[in-house]
């Protein structure tokens, strides 16, 4: 069987030991926010783009640094099919709303990772052994 890989990239923002999540319109699963990369986009700039699309915040490209790649069977998608995520953690400039394809943002403790998808528990896992999130 053929896997098919959806390429990914996340932002990851922790405050008072939680992590930022998304909950898409129309949606059951949180995300950390993020998203897929447009044609010849670099990391940062797609994610540049998507967490101003998703947040209405501008991210500082030079305080991005790369936290972890992560890869699981894809939410909701055919068997075979999985994401790649590819995290990045770093400052921005603005305040965080939800956008137009944003239903909700929140911050959720690692007992809360099972609202999210399963690439996403993988990067709770690491966020929680590294101590970054309670």
């Amino acid at each position: 069987m053929n896997k098919t890989i959806i390429d990914k990239l996340a932002f990851i923002h922790i405050k008072d030991h939680q992590v930022l999540v998304t909950l898409s319109k129309g949606k059951d699963t949180w995300y950390i926010p993020g998203g897929k990369r447009e044609l010849d986009e670099t990391d940062v700039q797609a994610l540049t783009r998507e967490v101003k699309e998703e947040l209405n915040v501008d991210l500082i490209p030079g305080s991005l640094t790369h936290f972890g790649t992560y890869q699981a069977p894809a939410h909701g998608k055919a068997e075979g099919t999985e994401v790649q995520m590819t995290c990045y953690m770093g400052n921005f400039t603005g305040s965080l709303q939800a956008s137009s394809e944003i239903d909700k943002i929140d911050f959720f403790w690692f007992s809360q990772k099972d609202k999210t998808s399963l690439v996403d528990h993988q990067i709770f896992n690491a966020l929680k052994e590294k101590g970054l999130i309670e």
